[in-house]
């Protein structure tokens, strides 16, 4: 029986055009200055230089090398750790100041609530920093969705495309494979996650369905179709 939601966000709780046309934008536009005058003043934003410098091969005390290391990174839009940290911290600035709020799709956001009314316990598994996921959903259109959520994830875990990173997040819940459902749009996730013994339904909001076995949903009416069956 299924007791666990584990939700990716980008392309399944929420639209692939909202991080790439609004976040990610915000982030390339003020990284530089917001790194520069943090550098003096922010203990958390000089910890995530260290690593960035690290990763990078440039001089820690080169904070413009370090910059443009990180412009490059969201352009690429690489999935390293330090940059989500920064991220997540620029994005609270923006949440704060109502630059823009946290796009979730609103069967999303009913059936999310519904769920955790029913008892089932809701995690949140995304590349962006446990902060960024935390602020859009609790800077949401459709408000504060956080309540509803039990623990959230990020790259820390391990990456998202790798088995070992579900079993890690299983030996975290303390909980068996099968009592798990996975949702997102990745089929590479999706079968990382099988690896390790979860359920899956793979979310696909547009476009035409794939010729799979596994179980597709088109929304979160259809996951609970699902759920609604086992």
């Amino acid at each position: 029986m299924i007791r666990v939601i584990l939700t990716d966000i980008e392309g399944t709780t929420s639209s692939i055009s909202f991080v790439h046309d609004v976040l990610f934008p915000y982030s390339a536009k003020y990284m530089a200055d917001f790194v520069r005058e943090g550098e003096a003043d922010s203990t958390d934003i000089r910890e995530q230089l260290d690593p960035v410098a690290q990763i990078s091969g440039v001089a820690r005390d080169d904070i413009e090398g370090l910059v443009g290391v990180l412009d490059t990174w969201i352009r690429e839009d690489r999935k390293e750790t330090p940059l989500k940290a920064l991220q997540g911290m620029l994005w609270e600035q923006g949440y704060q100041q109502g630059a823009f709020r946290g796009h979730v799709y609103e069967d999303a956001a009913e059936y999310l609530q519904r769920w955790h009314d029913r008892g089932f316990r809701l995690f949140v598994y995304s590349s962006g920093s446990v902060k960024a996921q935390k602020l859009i959903f609790g800077f949401s259109e459709a408000g504060d969705l956080t309540p509803f959520f039990s623990g959230y994830f990020d790259t820390r875990i391990g990456g998202k495309k790798e088995p070992e990173s579900y079993g890690n997040i299983l030996n975290e819940l303390g909980v068996e494979p099968l009592t798990v459902l996975f949702l997102s749009d990745v089929e590479a996730e999706l079968q990382a996650a099988e690896s390790a013994g979860m359920q899956t339904i793979w979310l696909i909001r547009e476009g035409d369905i794939p010729d799979t076995e596994r179980p597709v949903a088109r929304d979160f009416a259809d996951v609970d179709r699902f759920l609604l069956k086992r």
